[in-house]
């Protein structure tokens, strides 16, 4: 476990150690990481309804007024955009959140920014980077959670149950939205892999997304979920209880990728 945890802080130090974070050591309910996939295998219309989704949840009443229902009244959050790896250029570093005006403000920062996309899917790196930024937060909060959607299994870098395990162990929880609009064959049990691979820690939960027309209330429903804490707010069953292999990706990639595109466009 150690050696995990060592190999954990070293990846997500190294990959958020330039990013800016508010100091004061400031109290708020739960800071609250969104980790949102821009990889290849995502469409322009998922893309795009992803995008609207989250700008949708941030700018709600709901979600506005489970920001000012906690403890502390605010939360802190932090936004980033990841593919095989995750670009400087695509984190929006941590901001209070706690009204309207500030919901608002942050919205604008991701609906703003311009759309495009990268090869390889690295969840595992998603979640040491998402780590990097808890740890390195100048925040206090009872709750530290990491938001993580995507459309695809983990193919590249550190195996991600590993990085997830090491996550978990030092408090932190991460919850799931698989996006299984347009399943790929090979990968039709994404819902599945995620709860078994990719999300963790006390409560956390995994929130399925199968059609367009569910983007929006799904990403607000697990934004409240994750601000309020709810008693509820636990993994959403899925139908296949057989577990899935965590390394299915690694292993797809050698298989149809690796003979073509032996190195990630960084």
């Amino acid at each position: 476990m150690l050696e995990m945890l060592s190999l954990l802080a070293c990846f997500a130090c190294a990959e958020a150690a330039s990013l800016p974070a508010p100091g004061g050591g400031t109290p708020v309910h739960v800071e609250l990481v969104l980790a949102v996939d821009i990889s290849q295998s995502m469409d322009e219309e998922e893309f795009a309804l992803q995008r609207a989704g989250y700008v949708e949840a941030l700018r709600h009443r709901d979600f506005i007024n489970a920001v000012r229902s906690g403890t502390n009244g605010r939360i802190a959050l932090a936004y980033f955009e990841w593919a095989g790896v995750v670009r400087d250029d695509g984190v929006i570093a941590w901001q209070v959140i706690d009204g309207e005006g500030s919901a608002n403000a942050f919205a604008d920062k991701i609906a703003s920014r311009p759309f495009r996309s990268f090869r390889g899917t690295s969840i595992s790196g998603a979640l040491g980077f998402g780590t990097g930024l808890l740890e390195k937060s100048a925040f206090s909060a009872p709750r530290r959670v990491i938001d993580i959607s995507g459309d695809g299994p983990n193919n590249t870098g550190r195996p991600v149950a590993a990085i997830r395990d090491a996550a978990v162990a030092e408090g932190i929880v991460i919850n799931g939205l698989p996006i299984l609009i347009r399943p790929s064959p090979s990968v039709s049990r994404l819902d599945r892999y995620y709860v078994d691979c990719v999300t963790g820690g006390d409560g956390s939960f995994v929130l399925p997304i199968y059609a367009a027309s569910e983007f929006s209330t799904a990403i607000r429903r697990k934004l409240i979920q994750e601000v309020s804490g709810l008693a509820d707010a636990r993994s959403i069953r899925v139908q296949d209880a057989a577990p899935v292999d965590c390394l299915l990706g690694e292993r797809l990639r050698q298989r149809f990728s690796d003979p073509y595109f032996p190195e990630l466009d960084r």
